[in-house]
């Protein structure tokens, strides 16, 4: 291997770009909204794939809820309180789909349009 090509693979990482809190929490709603829309796809044989899709999508938003809570987030009052809300619509609809009184489309779409705005692509 010549220098040249030495000094290109050592840059190389470095231009790799950082991701940012927001990237971060998009990627982690994009790969929880797939294993929710994964496990609806294989119906009951995959009951407990879907249990805990369903589960880990309200642990991600109680995370969600208690940064959004935190005096050091410096989000707007009004985002703040409208994901605090979204929080607990995703708790409560979660029971009603485990108990079979509600689908999962609502946590869908909820996710997709927070995904939506994370990107920048408003409602």
């Amino acid at each position: 291997m010549n220098a040249h090509a030495q000094a290109q693979r050592a840059y190389t990482s470095a231009s790799i770009p950082t991701k940012t809190p927001r990237s971060i929490e998009y990627e982690v709603i994009a790969r929880i909204t797939r294993r929710l829309r994964q496990s609806v796809e294989t119906g009951q044989t995959g009951f407990s794939e879907f249990a805990q899709a369903l589960h880990d999508n309200g642990r991600m938003w109680n995370i969600f809820a208690a940064d959004v809570a935190s005096h050091a987030n410096k989000l707007p009052a009004e985002l703040k309180a409208r994901l605090i809300y979204l929080a607990e619509f995703t708790q409560v609809h979660t029971r009603r789909v485990l108990a079979g009184e509600a689908t999962v489309d609502a946590l869908l779409d909820v996710n997709t349009a927070v995904m939506r705005g994370l990107r920048g692509e408003g409602a």
